[in-house]
């Protein structure tokens, strides 16, 4: 339980706000590549409270600025895309991706004005389909290692997706294996081979046991918590017999992002960023360590879920979330369907805008949630003295960041640590593309 002060310490990302300035210390998802693959590649967004456009030229360079134009206030999202930059709608004025004012047309021949004029503007980075942007002081960090961020793109796939309501609620179902065998219960299980981009809908490896009978079957984890020079990595344990344990290891990648095994293939990185404090998105990037992905088959699957152009889930809290009473009854735990993002939603979005954590009361269950909360107060105090939080990696250290342990499978109950490393390096040396990385 947190006191009033605590949350709202923790869940406010506004500009001037404690967690705002800690969380623009990162790279953060501003939007998908795709988004800008358009013949007009310009979207407004709005990023931690601020709103912005962001828009590639006809160089190919990708900028992204305050949308009020800083003559009159006008919308850039409006502007005219050119060569070298964004031009306004209004009296014509241009910026370069950097924000800097090249032309103010409607002034006299011989004016300076535009030289001393400068927009708001934030860089960007394309990182395996996400679009990244820095807006915190000073040189931004330098990018981990990561398998998200090494593997070639057509073994990568983004999405996003639009919650409604304050991002930490989001970002702490993340971080809670305990709910997976009950908010996830399927009462019956499909096909392995069917599964293809869906979550804990493969078997798990090593042994001939659907996820979702694992989750099922076996609803009262032992959950060990270990803090890493990334943040926190978890292994949920769940004994099978007197001889196997299964084993799911998953991250909490500091300081708004979880990595997590999808399949016996593939794994999900996943971000949850600020729109402002009651609404924030979902960014995925699905990491492939067999075949290439069939992006194709994964976009297919989800526009069923969500509508475009900003990625509003189909299934919501206007229509229920889908919820079917029979389904409920029969085939699973909640009763609204079979993506477990829906599942994800409804728990986060039903909390309110912003949680009360005041009225909450944790367990044992709830172990990382609490690690979580004490190391984001810690790193928020660190921001706002002026020091270096946890994951603001200097170019020298970031390469030497790999992995993380992504791991859902059987193994030794005497000896699961050892059969969790190696799973994990059997996977990476077996892959060609992980080679070296």
């Amino acid at each position: 339980m947190l006191s009033a002060e605590q949350n709202e310490l923790i869940t406010r990302t506004n500009p001037g706000t404690k967690a705002g300035n800690l969380l623009r210390r990162y790279w953060q998802p501003a939007a998908l590549v795709e988004e800008l693959s358009s013949n007009r590649p310009i979207k407004p967004v709005k990023l931690l409270g601020e709103d912005l456009v962001i828009f590639k030229d006809g160089q190919g360079r990708y900028g992204l600025i305050a949308r009020g134009c800083p003559h009159r206030g006008t919308d850039l999202a409006f502007g005219r895309l050119e060569a070298d930059g964004l031009r306004c709608a209004f009296h014509g004025w241009k910026f370069d991706v950097n924000g800097q004012c090249l032309e103010t047309p409607a002034e006299p021949e011989g004016s300076k004005l535009c030289a001393n004029i400068r927009q708001k503007s934030y860089p960007v980075v394309e990182k395996s389909g996400i679009l990244f942007a820095y807006m915190g002081p000073g040189e931004p960090p330098a990018f981990p290692n990561f398998d998200c961020f090494v593997a070639p793109d057509e073994y990568t796939f983004a999405f996003k997706g639009l919650i409604e309501c304050n991002w930490l609620q989001s970002l702490e179902v993340g971080i809670d294996p305990a709910h997976t065998s009950w908010l996830h219960r399927f009462f019956e299980d499909e096909d392995p081979s069917k599964s293809y981009g869906k979550m804990f809908r493969d078997s798990t490896s090593d042994a001939d046991m659907p996820m979702t009978k694992i989750m099922r079957e076996f609803p009262r984890p032992r959950i060990e918590v270990e803090q890493t020079n990334y943040g926190l990595r978890l292994n949920t344990l769940r004994q099978i017999s007197d001889k196997s344990m299964h084993v799911r290891t998953t991250n909490l990648v500091f300081p708004n992002a979880f990595m997590i095994p999808m399949s016996q293939e593939m794994t999900i990185s996943q971000w949850h960023v600020p729109i402002d404090e009651t609404t924030h998105y979902w960014y995925c990037i699905f990491t492939s360590f067999g075949s290439k992905v069939d992006k194709d088959e994964m976009r297919r699957q989800r526009l069923e879920l969500y509508e475009l152009p900003n990625y509003v889930p189909r299934k919501n809290k206007q229509n229920d979330y889908g919820f079917d009473p029979y389904e409920q009854a029969h085939e699973t735990f909640t009763g609204m369907g079979a993506d477990i993002n829906i599942h994800d939603q409804w728990a986060c979005e039903s909390m309110g805008p912003i949680q009360d954590r005041t009225k909450e009361h944790l367990g044992q269950s709830d172990k990382a949630i609490t690690a979580y909360r004490r190391m984001l107060r810690a790193a928020i105090e660190q921001a706002s003295k002026g020091e270096r939080p946890l994951m603001v990696l200097d170019s020298d250290k970031a390469p030497a960041m790999t992995g993380p342990v992504c791991v859902d499978g059987v193994g030794p109950a005497a000896d699961w640590e050892g059969y969790t490393r190696n799973a994990h390096e059997n996977r990476r040396k077996t892959k060609s593309w992980a080679n070296g990385h």
